[in-house]
């Protein structure tokens, strides 16, 4: 069975609230981030998770090795409380988030060429018109 984790982080990124949405499974690292603006109430938070979790678009999966969790309850009150004091997000987040940047840039580029390649179809039509008119009945 697939085991999927998922993390959120959110901290103060000048001059906006922003959380990180991190999936963890067994193909990679896949994250999402999001701009709260105000400082959200944790209320507010759990609202946004319930209502807008299955819109996030995530990032392509980065490779992640997954370390085994270990049973020692000391060792993971450790870890939590490591976690707690560490601020913003890993490294294979923000490689995630990259490729994410990487991928929406190259499909505006694509629709920007389209609407260009489009725009100068109909000005080469609009200009073939003009002269059949100009020569009509000559």
């Amino acid at each position: 069975m697939d085991k999927i984790i998922g993390r959120l982080t959110v901290f103060f990124e000048e001059p906006f609230w922003v959380g990180i949405f991190e999936r963890i499974s067994d193909d990679g690292l896949s994250a999402c981030k999001v701009v709260f603006g105000a400082e959200p109430k944790d209320y507010e938070v759990y609202d946004f998770i319930l209502r807008n979790y299955g819109r996030l678009k995530f990032s392509p999966a980065v490779k992640n090795e997954q370390k085994r969790s270990s049973s020692n309850p000391k060792r993971v009150q450790r870890e939590v409380k490591k976690q707690l004091q560490t601020v913003g997000i890993g490294t294979k987040s923000q490689q995630a988030l990259q490729l994410q940047r990487e991928e929406m840039k190259a499909e505006r580029k694509q629709i920007s060429r389209e609407q260009k390649e489009a725009e100068k179809e109909r000005m080469f039509e609009l200009k073939q018109q003009k002269r059949k008119e100009k020569h009509r009945g000559r």
